[in-house]
């Protein structure tokens, strides 16, 4: 996850009365507060994060590292590592992450689903090995 790692840099932004029709791809990290009728995807190569405001409302599906609503998503939500819910967070679609920090007041409308972390069992299984 981020926790040692610098978060990405914020480098883009769909701002506040802006309308998207489209797929979006992005690197790094992309703010919206704004409408987007389309899939928002950060490309796998960089750790991303991607910011969905109050005021934002996204329908298409959501594929990122690090995904933080506050906003309205109309779709499914693939967080490759932490995704987190805001209080006025609106999630009508399932949901993926590796691990979800949700305030109280955010609403999912669809499944929730946790990622297996399977490459750490691994590491766990190594390091109890050589105790």
């Amino acid at each position: 996850m981020f926790g040692k790692k610098a978060q990405p840099p914020i480098k883009s932004l769909i701002a506040h009365g802006t309308r998207v029709e489209g797929n979006l791809k992005f690197t790094e990290g992309l703010r919206v507060d704004g409408e987007v009728v389309g899939d928002i995807r950060a490309l796998a190569e960089e750790p991303s994060m991607l910011v969905i405001s109050e005021a934002a409302v996204v329908q298409g599906e959501i594929h990122a590292d690090h995904v933080i609503v506050n906003g309205t998503v109309r779709g499914p939500i693939h967080a490759r590592e932490l995704l987190e819910l805001q209080p006025k967070a609106h999630i009508e679609g399932d949901v993926s992450y590796r691990a979800l920090e949700m305030h109280q007041g955010a609403v999912i409308s669809g499944q929730l689903k946790p990622l297996l972390v399977g490459e750490e069992k691994p590491l766990l299984k190594l390091a109890a090995n050589n105790h």
